[in-house]
């Protein structure tokens, strides 16, 4: 099915019509005629200058374009100061919205993942020490700003995680960020401006 605009009279229609290009090959004119037209009524259409009106909304049209586009992939690293390590962090978002999980070792951020919603993502390379684990989720991630800009909620998980290499073994945490029964993490609000 396509959609064929169509001048008539001065008035601007939308018509939808079934073209097969067999049909259009084998010269059937009046759809071929068709065709022309609107190809014709399309170039006197493109011809015309935008109207502020236009301008506005192929503006805000590109920035959702740019906007979806940036948002990062499952699983990659925003920030890393401290890896290196053998231990692993894996987290669960079982949620409808993305995610960003910061670990603090004492009062420096160490290190951040971008997980999407109902996505799984690991960290593979923790290095020994007691981190905070800090998390915001929502929608629309701005990657200049490193914050979401639609609905954000930003959290902290009350017990700390301790990753400890020795010769023969290393720790791995998973981490769920949705509910889950018999869970025993507890986490609480964090202040916007708090957040690493």
């Amino acid at each position: 099915m396509i959609a064929v605009w169509i001048f008539y009279g001065g008035a601007l229609t939308m018509r939808k019509e079934k073209f097969t290009v067999q049909s259009l090959v084998k010269g059937n004119r009046r759809r071929t005629g068709l065709v022309a037209a609107v190809v014709l009524a399309g170039g006197l259409l493109t011809a015309t200058p935008a109207t502020a009106a236009t301008a506005a909304t192929e503006g805000v049209t590109a920035a959702a374009q740019t906007s979806a586009a940036a948002r990062p992939s499952n699983g990659r690293i925003l920030y890393d100061r401290y890896s290196g390590g053998r231990g692993r962090l894996t987290i669960k978002n079982g949620t409808s919205r993305d995610s960003v999980i910061t670990l603090v070792k004492g009062k420096t951020k160490a290190i951040s993942i971008y997980v999407r919603a109902r996505s799984t993502a690991s960290i593979k390379d923790v290095r020994d020490g007691t981190y905070r684990v800090y998390f915001t989720s929502g929608y629309r991630f701005d990657n200049a700003r490193k914050r979401f800009t639609r609905s954000a909620t930003y959290q902290r998980f009350d017990d700390r995680l301790r990753f400890v290499t020795t010769s023969t073994s290393y720790r791995i945490y998973t981490l769920s960020l949705q509910p889950v029964v018999g869970g025993n993490a507890r986490s609480s609000a964090v202040n916007p401006k708090d957040f690493p």
